[in-house]
């Protein structure tokens, strides 16, 4: 329903999270300096400089393509590109593929333009980041994945392994309380069990034989493993975990890879661990990785009844 009140429309039955989206655009782009005439204190707009990363980032991209992609109109992105013609930037030549069509790229100059721009975007995001604590930035860029991934966007990006930092102790208890709940049912003595591991491996953490690992994208972890001392001759796998939005990416098989590399370079001859029957994904990474079955019995806990399993994997 539209109702008119004193000249102004009032949508009466719209969603009310409407407003809080809407609210949230016209901050962040006052905030981030797109509503400005020039961007990045250059002579190009938002969408001018946008055309231009793409054309950095690409050998050889046709007008067509760029349209497409970020949803511009043929005629705006034509009188774009009249412009960087005109400015220098670009470079033009017959598709290999097509004659009918050009590819295009940009030229030194157009590089040599280009590149203060994206250092200046950087550094403006590096600045808005900085102005928080660290919990709190990396919970904002955790949200910004999030809307990323709800609108289709592409789940390819690179990811990398790093060592253990403080902190990451209080992430991989968080989440896998968190998931574990939402995923399987789990009840809070799973967060329990998971903070008294952790708490274990963290206090008698010996680097020498033992190692962790944390999974990361764009500074926020989404994924965990240890790998711990049993006894002189086995080792153990603890604490797997992958976010579900990072999940298809091969993060889990690298974690578990991780653990055998170290395994093997310290003279472990196997490596156990510990799971349950209704984690299907986890168990085909071990089956793949070439874990076998060796012990499984009924187990009640984390308020469920369920079928506990341990796999084991020869080094020798």
């Amino acid at each position: 329903m539209v109702t008119v009140l004193t000249g102004r429309v009032t949508m009466n039955a719209i969603d009310p999270r409407v407003a809080t989206v809407r609210r949230f655009n016209r901050f962040y782009t006052a905030k981030i300096g797109v509503l400005q005439e020039g961007l990045l204190d250059g002579p190009y707009s938002l969408t001018e400089t946008r055309v231009l990363f793409e054309l950095a980032h690409r050998d050889n991209a046709t007008a067509g393509e760029l349209g497409r992609e970020l949803g511009l109109d043929s005629g705006y992105l034509s009188r774009i590109l009249t412009r960087f013609d005109a400015d220098g930037l670009l470079a033009r030549a017959p598709s290999p593929t097509d004659g009918r069509k050009s590819v295009l790229r940009l030229t030194p100059h157009g590089q040599q333009v280009f590149a203060p721009l994206n250092d200046r975007s950087d550094q403006m995001v590096a600045a808005l980041l900085a102005a928080f604590p660290d919990a709190t930035a990396t919970r904002l860029v955790t949200a910004m994945r999030t809307i990323e991934t709800a609108f289709g966007g592409d789940s390819g990006r690179a990811w990398l392994l790093r060592p253990l930092r403080p902190g990451d102790l209080g992430w991989i208890v968080s989440r896998h309380g968190a998931i574990y709940a939402q995923e399987f049912g789990w009840d809070g003595t799973f967060e329990v069990l998971v903070a008294e591991i952790g708490a274990a491996i963290m206090k008698n953490f010996s680097p020498a034989h033992e190692a962790g690992w944390i999974a990361e994208q764009d500074g926020v972890p989404v994924g965990s493993v240890f790998l711990v001392r049993e006894s002189d001759t086995v080792a153990k796998l603890r604490l797997l975990l992958v976010e579900p939005a990072a999940r298809g990416l091969g993060i889990g098989a690298r974690l578990v890879d991780e653990c055998t590399r170290f395994a093997r370079a310290s003279g472990y001859r196997r490596i156990t661990l510990w799971t349950h029957s209704v984690l299907a994904a986890a168990r085909r990474l071990y089956v793949n990785a070439g874990y076998r079955l060796v012990q499984s019995e009924p187990f009640r806990g984390f308020g469920q009844d369920l079928m506990s399993e341990t796999w084991e994997l020869d080094l020798t």
